[in-house]
């Protein structure tokens, strides 16, 4: 998979969970949670949702740390 098809799929999983948003204009810095307004609930479907597209398991730990897709 290439960088661009991860990000594709991250702004199409983003896109599912809160349709009102504009992940696609997200810089690769931000912190997705406090740029689009979701919620910890929606930023945990987030995650689970890459987790099962890409078959991983993110550390607990980290989740808090996501940022959009660097190149």
């Amino acid at each position: 998979m290439t960088a661009e098809e991860i990000k594709q799929t991250m702004v199409q999983k983003l896109k599912s969970i809160a349709p009102d948003t504009e992940p696609e204009k997200l810089q690769p810095d931000e912190n997705i949670r406090q740029s689009l307004g979701i919620d910890s609930f929606d930023y945990l479907q987030f995650i689970v949702a890459l987790d099962e597209q890409f078959g991983i398991q993110t550390p607990e730990k980290i989740t808090g740390r996501f940022r959009p897709y660097r190149s």
